[in-house]
């Protein structure tokens, strides 16, 4: 079953990512898809990490 990321998870990965200001300001949608695909990356090794 595939589960959302809640906004506060999204948020944090984004300040990671140095995109946080602009989510901020213009929303997800400007946000390059490049950096989209990034964020799932890091959610996805966080998820691995907590299974081990």
């Amino acid at each position: 079953m595939a589960r959302r990321m809640s906004e506060a998870l999204k948020e944090q990965l984004a300040r990671e990512l140095g995109v946080y200001d602009i989510v901020r300001r213009q929303g997800w949608g400007a946000v390059p898809s490049r950096t989209c695909g990034e964020l799932v990356r890091l959610a996805v090794r966080r998820a691995e990490r907590t299974l081990r």
